[in-house]
């Protein structure tokens, strides 16, 4: 009769015991996966796009949005990445880790594609373009896919507007990781102004084309110029601008305007005007940060 030594008896149960534990602890982490236990709280976050628009002298502009995705970085350290490639990233759309890095994480908004009638979203309104619960971390990357059913209407005609024939389907907007206001805990939101003037370039031939251009901000950290212009019929346009920067705005049927997204600083207002009216020039506005400055009334005369 064989017989087991004492020393092999113990290593027997000693192996018992350990199979016994790694059985408890996968049927917990079982269990943990299955009900979410298993995430920290801090795991996830929301964020919201808000589009809103800086318009030029069209009478409709149609942009066909297929799809907005982020680049989160999930790294302790996003100032690491600094001089990373951001374009070539970007570029990469078929796997979920951006470029093999496995804490650079592509997250698709999921928005309701179609065609988006931007010159709506002017003096104020905006639409939310996408929120979604996404990866926590740092958002270097904002990429916007384009389709191909794009139109401008200037003088009561359609035109078509034509993706250029080397150019991407898309616009990558770089970040620092700075930009997106935290308005709730784990909840951010930014605004993306599509400047129209800067977007659409004309040829010869009335032929438009498509260079999608944003500008980035938040309402809470940028602020605003109001105003009013008077009359109508001189069709006006205002621009706001400094050394640094220009913004534009079409009043609305009753004169009033809104320009937002400034930063601090000194600019210089100028409504042009067209149907025998003369613009107007108003210099020295002090812009502060967070703060809407009114222009009260502004009237042209002929």
């Amino acid at each position: 009769m064989f017989t087991l030594k004492p020393q092999t008896m113990k290593q027997k149960n000693t192996l018992y015991y350990v199979a016994a534990m790694l059985i408890i602890i996968a049927v917990i982490v079982s269990s943990c996966t299955k009900n979410g236990s298993f995430e920290t709280p801090n795991g996830v976050q929301d964020v919201s796009l808000i589009l809103t628009d800086a318009p030029a002298v069209y009478d409709q502009v149609l942009i066909d949005i297929k799809s907005v995705k982020i680049l989160v970085d999930t790294s302790k350290d996003t100032r690491k990445k600094d001089s990373t490639n951001w374009e070539r990233v970007g570029a990469d759309k078929d796997r979920r880790c951006a470029s093999g890095d496995s804490s650079l994480i592509w997250e698709d908004l999921g928005i309701k594609a179609g065609v988006y009638d931007v010159l709506k979203l002017r003096n104020g309104l905006d639409t939310t373009l996408a929120t979604k619960t996404v990866v926590n971390g740092v958002i270097r990357l904002i990429k916007i896919e384009f389709g191909t059913n794009n139109s401008v209407m200037k003088d009561s005609v359609s035109y078509p507007l034509l993706i250029p024939a080397l150019a991407p389907n898309y616009v990558i907007i770089k970040l620092k990781g700075h930009e997106f206001e935290e308005f709730l805990t784990r909840k951010k939101r930014l605004w993306l102004d599509f400047d129209i003037a800067n977007s659409i370039v004309q040829e010869r031939n009335n032929q438009f084309y498509l260079r999608p251009w944003f500008k980035s901000f938040t309402v809470k950290t940028t602020a605003s110029v109001v105003g009013k212009v008077t009359p109508m019929e001189a069709k006006p346009i205002v621009m706001v601008f400094n050394n640094t920067d220009t913004s534009y705005a079409l009043p609305n049927k009753d004169g009033y305007f809104k320009i937002r997204g400034l930063k601090e600083g000194s600019y210089t207002v100028y409504v042009n005007a067209s149907n025998g009216y003369f613009g107007k020039t108003i210099s020295n506005i002090t812009v502060s940060s967070t703060k809407e400055v009114s222009l009260g009334l502004i009237e042209l005369k002929k």
